[in-house]
């Protein structure tokens, strides 16, 4: 017979494993991009209060 819930255990693991590596591969993404990128100069953000 076939073990269904054994079935559904291992597709539940496999999903976790490839969502995990998707939200790593993000905030390694993100963080490369925020440290490729200039912060906005002090001058910059008193012109729009103004």
């Amino acid at each position: 017979m076939v073990d269904y819930q054994e079935m559904y255990y291992k597709m539940n693991r496999a999903m976790e494993k490839a969502i995990n590596i998707l939200v790593e591969a993000q905030r390694e993404c993100e963080e490369d991009y925020l440290k490729q990128t200039d912060p906005p100069a002090e001058s910059e953000g008193k012109e729009e209060n103004k």
